[in-house]
């Protein structure tokens, strides 16, 4: 990552990239980060810590996905709705059979046009078509599908879907100390980022013995380390 990114920030790499892993991996608010650390005697402006995870959030998550390894090849996609402003709008998803999440869309709609703009986010940034696709019984995910990828396998069960509908739920947890989404583009800013950071410290730690899930986290600290420019700049 390029040092100059934190060119002109009064503090170093390391407490920057602590701040924002603890927003994007807790359901913290910017004033409990701003507790946090006073503890630790750092003391910075819950202000600033917004200002840093607008900031650097994205840029980490962008290099997160350039390294994350290929994901697998079923999709399950849902959407929740989200109330912002007193509008309703829909936060589309997928995610793979391990339950990483694979990409997300705020959109205003659930119909079958809003159904294809997402499943053509997905194929463009993930490169490769799934082999199968798992959506609940709706019909704007066949419609879609036929039109978007028509040689992909499609199986429609509510049952079936309870992955996706599962990783709703850290959302709507974080909602709660951000007070709900203010508007669909910020909604959109901080998910895209939120996502990446998450699978990387969800080591899915239920199928793991002690041993492989220590092991497991220690390399996450370390990919975030590296991420964050932390040993370089110590």
């Amino acid at each position: 990552m390029d040092k100059d990114l934190y060119h002109r920030h009064r503090f170093p790499a390391e407490i920057i990239g602590h701040a924002v892993w603890l927003y994007h991996r807790f359901n913290l608010s910017f004033r409990d980060i701003e507790e946090l650390l006073a503890s630790r005697g750092v003391l910075v402006s819950n202000e600033s810590i917004r200002q840093w995870c607008l900031k650097f959030g994205q840029t980490y998550a962008n290099n997160l996905r350039l390294s994350r390894p290929r994901r697998g090849d079923k999709w399950h996609l849902d959407e929740v709705y989200l109330s912002m402003n007193g509008q309703r709008h829909y936060l589309w998803r997928a995610v793979d059979q391990a339950g990483h999440v694979l990409d997300i869309l705020v959109q205003s709609r659930r119909d079958r046009h809003a159904a294809k703009r997402f499943l053509r986010k997905l194929l463009k940034g993930l490169r490769y078509a799934p082999r199968v696709m798992i959506t609940d019984k709706l019909k704007r995910y066949a419609a879609a599908r036929q039109d978007i990828m028509p040689g992909v396998e499609h199986r429609q069960h509510k049952g079936l879907n309870n992955r996706a509908e599962v990783s709703h739920q850290p959302t709507r947890l974080k909602e709660k100390p951000m007070r709900r989404f203010k508007s669909p583009a910020l909604a959109q800013r901080f998910l895209s980022a939120y996502g990446p950071i998450n699978n990387l410290f969800r080591c899915r730690r239920h199928l793991l013995s002690r041993v492989d899930y220590r092991a497991a986290r220690e390399k996450a600290f370390f990919t975030w380390q590296i991420l964050t420019n932390a040993l370089s700049a110590a």
